[in-house]
């Protein structure tokens, strides 16, 4: 049967504009981007021009953009950095619990150094309330890092009030919005943030370039040292076929991001509506209104997420918990939401992209619910 891809928070492909926008850096234009001649000038060109894509996007200066080798630098850069810059001014990170890896387990090392790091719940939906936030600050908290939109449930935070706590304290605010850019609207200044993360495997550009936006004013620490790349922030020779191909996918983004988002959200309510009339009791998860149009978490009762999906032929997803001999493993953020474990177990993630069709939605929902039924008789 043909496959049928419906992992899209994982990796997109690229898109056949991006890849078309790649090609003249790989087969002619290879001269450094820092070189004075002819071949540097012409890939310097196409530096500026991807960089000018990703801010229009973005709603900032040209300037603000700086270009790493993914979100998962970029969040350590964000963070790591102001901790270095700011440390003679506090020592206090405020983040929530649900956060990506790129973003824990760089607070969990900062913790082992010396920093405190205060992690906020969330409620059954996966949403913060802005309250917990302006209760948590102290005079020596430097940071607030809050991802915009949750990888595994959809669920958007409030980041623009959560940035005007922060800024009231004097605190800087970032935000991992590897998930939400190319599927909401994402603008540095309706969100109030001064750091924010992107990464380009997730907008159907390639992976390997990610974007760290630093608001004009805000001081960290480098993260990459050498030579004198990206404006004096970041070390190595930029990777302008990368970064070329990152700068269209922005503009396609800028240029069709209503389009985008009619189609995928009519994709997911397609799927999840199939799967609530083949099979009774189906929960999904996530908040009901503010949640990405093409996310789906979906719960089982009493089934086992990676028996589920090895079961199915054509269906790419992922698991939620994984399910051992000896015990369960529920991820991080179904256990913040305090999702009972009969359901926890038997959750999948469905994410649908721009060029999901129909046909697949329903293929898709025949295939896992006639898994379901096969399951529930075993």
């Amino acid at each position: 049967m043909t496959p049928i891809y419906l992992d899209y928070n994982a990796t997109t492909p690229i898109d056949s504009q991006v890849a078309e926008a790649m090609l003249p850096y790989i087969h002619g234009l290879y001269g450094n981007p820092s070189s004075g001649h002819a071949f540097g000038l012409e890939a310097r060109a196409g530096v500026d021009r991807a960089r000018h894509q990703v801010a229009s996007m973005l709603g900032c200066h040209d300037d603000e953009v700086l270009f790493t080798s993914g979100g998962t630098e970029s969040d350590n850069h964000a963070i790591k950095g102001i901790a270095g810059a700011d440390r003679a001014r506090g020592n206090h990170v405020i983040t929530s619990n649900i956060e990506h890896p790129a973003v824990e387990e760089v607070c969990r090392y900062l913790e082992i150094q010396g920093l405190e790091v205060t992690y906020l719940p969330v409620d059954g939906h996966g949403l913060i309330d802005p309250q917990q936030v302006e209760d948590a600050i102290i005079d020596r908290t430097i940071m607030v890092t809050i991802m915009h939109a949750n990888n595994e449930v959809g669920t958007i935070q409030p980041i623009r009030e959560i940035a005007d706590i922060a800024h009231r304290h004097g605190a800087v605010m970032h935000s991992d919005c590897a998930q939400s850019v190319g599927k909401i609207p994402v603008d540095v200044d309706d969100l109030g943030v001064d750091l924010l993360t992107i990464a380009g495997h997730k907008l159907y550009a390639p992976k390997g370039i990610g974007v760290l936006y630093i608001r004009r004013g805000v001081e960290i620490e480098k993260f990459m040292h050498g030579a004198d790349h990206e404006m004096g922030r970041r070390a190595g020779t930029e990777n302008i076929i990368l970064e070329a191909g990152l700068g269209i996918a922005c503009q396609l983004i800028e240029q069709n991001l209503d389009g985008y988002i009619q189609h995928m959200g009519q994709m997911r309510d397609r799927l999840e509506a199939g799967l609530r009339r083949e099979i009774p009791g189906v929960r999904v998860n996530g908040h009901p209104e503010k949640r990405l149009p093409n996310t789906s978490s979906v719960s089982f009762k009493d089934q086992e997420a990676n028996t589920i999906l090895d079961k199915l032929q054509s269906v790419a997803a992922s698991a939620g918990a994984a399910c051992h001999a000896d015990r369960i493993d529920v991820s991080a953020v179904l256990k913040a939401m305090n999702l009972p474990i009969e359901y926890a177990m038997g959750t999948i993630r469905l994410s649908v992209g721009r060029h999901t069709t129909e046909d697949e939605i329903d293929r898709a929902v025949q295939e896992i619910a006639d898994v379901i039924r096969v399951q529930s008789h075993v």
